[in-house]
């Protein structure tokens, strides 16, 4: 049995879309579309069947969006506990769902437990009421603490929270509270993603109007180290891009992704990797839910890298990581040396 892939599943709705999202995702208000949930439980069913799936352990079970929690604790916790039911997975699998703080409630955690997610992944990005009114974000700061204290409440053991820098608006010194704030209440895990203003969304409408106010260079630098010091001196060690962890509390499931692991994606709009063979399903829910209730397979683009591309892809996902790629494993997975690859390029970096 192949072990360590993940199974991410995605939910394309939120209550009200930020003003920086680029995501799949799409407004829904309080009411998510019950033919989409269906739809994806019956793709979970279909694929639970597939021969490359019941050879598999699968070590992480992702739900994220959108806003999973849109759909409340009942059908939050029999999804998963259908997938649970359905495929295998290792020992202490890690089982994460992300929310909003505006989406939680003490009966949706206690589903979500009783179900078996064993972390929970907490969308705050800031507890600086004007950034939050300013992201379009749906929540306050009290809102984001009541969530916290329940989901500490509710005995989670792995706890992430997301938060941003680089905002409009934002300065040094609300950052440095954010993540004072944060710290205070002891997560696991941190995220600290530096915003990208996107085409398309209402932030890339407003900075081609010259309309969008960003932080410079160098304010975002001093963000940074202020940020990364206090992470550092409460214990987080920084092992990707925009991760910081405590010893044990490493998000599983990202890292397969950051080590160009395989892994089912289920839903609209997620990418599958089958051992190389990249597959991404329909983005607009209606037609996801079109494709699985005809019987076809969802997926409506793919490409399978020839070894050299895959070995290159692997690299720079490696790279986001401190410790990097070991050269032996990557001959043991490609058959192929650095230098096969990349020539002397390696010497020429090595020695500068």
């Amino acid at each position: 049995m192949n072990t360590g892939a993940g199974i991410y599943v995605h939910i394309p709705f939120c209550p009200a879309k930020c003003r920086y999202c680029a995501f799949v995702s799409r407004p829904c208000g309080a009411a998510p579309p019950r033919r989409y949930f269906d739809a994806l439980l019956r793709q979970v069913r279909g694929m639970a069947a597939h021969p490359w799936c019941r050879e598999r352990g699968f070590a992480s079970l992702f739900i994220g969006g959108g806003t999973p929690t849109v759909y409340g604790g009942e059908r939050l916790a029999a999804l998963v506990l259908e997938i649970l039911r359905l495929y295998r997975f290792t020992e202490e699998a890690e089982v994460s769902v992300e929310c909003n703080p505006n989406t939680v409630t003490p009966r949706l955690l206690e589903r979500c437990r009783e179900a078996g997610v064993n972390r929970l992944s907490v969308g705050v990005q800031s507890f600086n009421a004007a950034l939050l009114a300013r992201l379009g974000r749906g929540h306050d700061p009290g809102q984001a603490r009541a969530a916290l204290r329940l989901a500490r409440e509710a005995g989670f053991p792995r706890l992430n929270i997301d938060l941003m820098y680089g905002l409009p608006g934002q300065g040094v010194e609300d950052l440095r509270e954010s993540v004072e704030e944060a710290l205070s209440l002891d997560p696991g895990h941190v995220a600290l993603y530096e915003l990208t203003v996107e085409p398309g969304t209402p932030f890339g409408r407003l900075r081609r109007q010259g309309r969008l106010a960003l932080p410079d260079e160098d304010t975002l630098c001093r963000m940074e180290r202020t940020a990364f010091a206090l992470l550092a001196g409460a214990g987080y060690r920084r092992y990707e891009i925009s991760n910081f962890a405590r010893r044990g509390h490493r998000c599983r499931h990202n890292v397969n992704y950051w080590r160009n692991g395989s892994y089912l994606g289920l839903g609209a709009g997620a990418v599958a990797c089958f051992d190389g063979l990249r597959l991404r399903a329909a983005e607009d829910p209606g037609h996801f839910a079109d494709r699985v209730e005809a019987g076809l397979p969802p997926w409506t683009e793919g490409e399978m890298l020839g070894d050299p591309a895959a070995f290159r892809e692997t690299v720079i996902m490696g790279l986001r990581m401190p410790e990097g790629v070991e050269e032996e494993t990557l001959e043991a997975r490609f058959g192929l040396t650095i230098r096969q690859v990349y020539g002397g390029l390696p010497d020429r970096l090595a020695g500068q």
